[in-house]
């Protein structure tokens, strides 16, 4: 009787073993790799499995290690390591705040932006969060920002590394769909870009009917001051619109001489174009504030050159990486090595990075590295009883019963990730949940790249919800949980508490909540920029990129059942 209820249940008790090893306190990797043993072997004892189940184990570890794609994660964790130990983020939140800190919600703004910015070049959500809540939390409290606000504003803004290019979680889910990372990348973008937009919106609602909740910083607080006592924003301004309608004559310039080669027309609007453009235009308006500086002619404003040194670089590195990806220049893995290389050139221009803090981004690196193949090796272990047992076929039966067809498997899907988030780390789950989820989403005809794309954005939700989300520890662990004084100002600030923090992430869950929901109902958000052309995927042979599928280097699991 016990034989007959295990044989009619494997499946499903597969994931109940699981969740009791997860709940043992047990690493993930060695949970995965328990649990699949464990089945395993129950499984030939019960002569569901062929006693040489395990016996193709070894080729597919090794086409773990060898997989190309999974070389740019060390890449992208040692630029994001490097740029964060360089101290880029107070840099950025300093200059940028000084730039919208005379409106209202203006600091807010400011940390949004610089939160894009760090996912753009750091991905790491850990190193954005805690950055930003020591650098910009005691100077929102400082003037009288509503605490639960600016605790949201930092925690979510930290996230958008989740999604945001070069995310190593799209990485991982490239991989684990099989999908190309370029592609990847670019179905992103305008998800990314309507997520922040809807903070920004979010942040100017906020200060309309409840200005006193984000006041502007005090005169007598910014650093740049002017010798002539204005803000030095019209000559930032100037500086900018020059900048824009070089980079603007530059594409007509391209366009003409196409034009007159080839004969072809209205090519100004390929992505080739608008990106170069912008590279030129940043580029001019480097070289502008530096002769600028060199001459002293004061044409610029202190700010606009403090705009132009501290924010060029690391718009230069993003163009670098992204942009040679996008353009089909260089794989995923190439961008994040010519990353890491300008993230170490740009750390030791700024006298920023000696030997033991490359040292420690190094160490670091490795860390996260072996981390992930060792939950991708206890995953594989997983899936080897897993599949063996038709556990696909359940998953796919189990969501096919759900109302709404592919929506309604999508929102399902969501509501199981974002309750996942809550417990494991967002590499576990994609390890874990995507190969199981993959076949249902392939038979119910869902694109896998918009499919990948939902997932981050609800995995970066997850991120912010309590009491579990990894941001709000993140930022509870340098939030000041008492009242003080604060020693820059003397002022009196109070602390926050962790229902504070608890509370001000909502209004951003429910802002990400109703983005993912935008992707689920015009799947083109996604698809549209790659299907289009603009962001062109990566023009590399598929087969080079990626290693041999594991079906290749063994027979098929059916088999070896039998």
């Amino acid at each position: 009787m016990l034989e007959g209820f295990l044989v009619a249940n494997f499946v499903p008790l597969m994931f109940v073993g699981l969740l009791v090893f997860l709940l043992s306190g047990i690493p993930v990797a060695f949970a995965l790799i328990g649990t699949g043993l464990t089945f395993g072997v129950l499984g030939m004892e019960l002569g569901l499995f062929s006693p040489s189940l395990f016996s193709a184990l070894s080729y597919r570890i090794y086409g773990i290690v060898q997989n190309e794609t999974l070389l740019a994660v060390p890449f992208f964790t040692l630029m994001g390591l490097l740029l964060e130990r360089s101290r880029m983020a107070e840099d950025l939140l300093e200059v940028v705040g000084h730039v919208f800190g005379p409106i209202r919600g203006g600091f807010a703004v400011a940390v949004v932006l610089v939160g894009a910015m760090l996912a753009a070049t750091t991905g790491v959500i850990a190193a954005a969060v805690i950055s930003m809540g020591l650098i910009s939390l005691p100077i929102m409290l400082r003037y009288g920002y509503n605490r639960p606000i600016a605790a949201g504003v930092i925690a979510a803004s930290g996230t958008l590394a989740q999604i945001v290019p070069p995310s190593l979680v799209l990485i991982v889910l490239a991989d684990q769909l099989g999908r190309s990372v370029g592609d990847m990348y670019a179905g992103a973008m305008l998800p990314s870009v309507i997520l922040i937009g809807l903070f920004l919106v979010f942040i100017a609602f906020v200060a309309v009917i409840r200005p006193h909740w984000v006041p502007a910083i005090p005169v007598s607080a910014r650093i740049h001051r002017e010798p002539s006592g204005s803000s030095g924003h019209a000559s930032l301004l100037v500086l900018l619109i020059l900048a824009l309608l070089v980079g603007l004559g530059w594409a007509h310039f391209h366009d003409r001489i196409v034009e007159r080669l080839i004969g072809r027309e209205g090519i100004a609007a390929t992505d080739e174009v608008v990106i170069i453009s912008l590279m030129v235009a940043t580029v001019f308006a480097y070289l502008l504030a530096c002769v600028d500086l060199w001459l002293r002619l004061n044409w610029l404003s202190r700010l606009a050159k403090q705009v132009t040194f501290v924010m060029i670089p690391p718009i230069v590195l993003i163009f670098l990486v992204l942009g040679t990806i996008f353009l089909g220049i260089a794989t995923p893995t190439e961008g994040g090595a010519m990353g890491a290389v300008g993230a170490f050139v740009m750390g030791v221009a700024r006298r920023r990075l000696n030997l033991p803090l490359l040292t420690q981004a190094v160490d670091s690196t490795a860390r996260l590295t072996v981390f992930v193949l060792f939950i991708l090796i206890g995953a594989t272990v997983f899936s080897f009883a897993f599949n063996a047992a038709d556990g696909h076929e359940w998953v796919e039966a189990l969501f096919k019963q759900l109302p709404g067809g592919q929506t309604g498997f999508l929102i399902a899907v969501c509501a199981l990730v974002f309750v996942l988030g809550m417990f494991i780390d967002a590499f576990e789950i994609a390890f874990i949940v995507i190969p199981v989820l993959t076949p249902v989403a392939v038979s119910m005809e869902v694109d896998l790249l918009w499919f990948g794309v939902i997932i981050g954005m609800t995995l970066q939700t997850s991120f912010l919800t309590p009491p579990f989300g990894l941001a709000l520890s993140y930022l509870r662990s340098v939030a000041p949980k008492t009242d003080g004084v604060d020693r820059k100002s003397g002022l009196d600030v109070k602390g926050v508490s962790t229902a504070q923090i608890y509370a001000g992430c909502i209004p951003f869950i429910a802002l990400q909540i109703l983005a993912t929901a935008f992707v689920i109902y015009d799947p083109s958000f996604v698809l549209g920029p790659v299907n289009s052309g603009k962001a062109a995927p990566v023009a590399v042979d598929a087969d080079t990129l990626m290693p041999p599928s594991m079906d290749t280097l063994m027979p098929p699991m059916s088999d070896l059942s039998n």
